[in-house]
């Protein structure tokens, strides 16, 4: 794993990653543990589970076995909110700047953007819809756009659970 000890939460990384989950930014607890996906009402979880991406339902104190299935962890903004409205303009555009440069270094197959509002701060898009999207914003990394996993994303969990469903599809049978 590559540690960036400036940050708050540090990326779970490496080259040659499957997915490269890539979030808005560490709540306050995600920040304060250590670990991704924290809040209490995250499904980030539970979505991995039901859709197939991991053969059992980890939680954020266990984030590190994301590597064990060839995933990752990153957010495109560093500084912990408790929402994404939070996150200022400029912080989005220094991100944009930090991930295309993760991107290129570790060359995911899939970078999976948990928030349609990731990728469109990311792509500088404002129509996109879900799942696989055409073309590549970093060359060899294919986007996939998924939706949020926070607990104040009102999309029904069945309605999430078939979005990560068609990333399992796109990922292949091998995971």
């Amino acid at each position: 794993m590559e540690q960036m000890s400036s940050k708050p939460l540090a990326d779970i990384i490496k080259p040659g990653l499957t997915v490269l989950f890539i979030g808005y930014n560490p709540s306050p607890r995600s920040a304060e543990q250590g670990h991704h996906y924290a809040g209490r009402n995250n499904r980030f979880w539970e979505l991995l589970f039901r859709a197939g991406l991991t053969p059992e339902k980890l939680d954020c104190g266990r984030d590190m076995e994301l590597l064990n299935y060839g995933y990752g962890s990153t957010n495109i903004v560093e500084r912990p909110t408790k929402s994404a409205d939070q996150i200022t303009r400029e912080e989005y555009l220094t991100g944009r700047v930090t991930l295309k440069e993760i991107l290129a270094k570790y060359k995911p197959k899939i970078a999976c953007y948990v928030g349609i509002g990731v990728y469109k701060a990311f792509a500088g898009k404002t129509k996109v819809s879900w799942g696989l999207q055409e073309g590549q914003l970093v060359p060899g990394v294919r986007d996939f756009v998924a939706p949020s996993s926070s607990g104040l994303n009102r999309m029904s969990l069945q309605d999430q659970v078939a979005i990560y469903r068609e990333l399992k599809d796109v990922v292949g049978p091998e995971k």
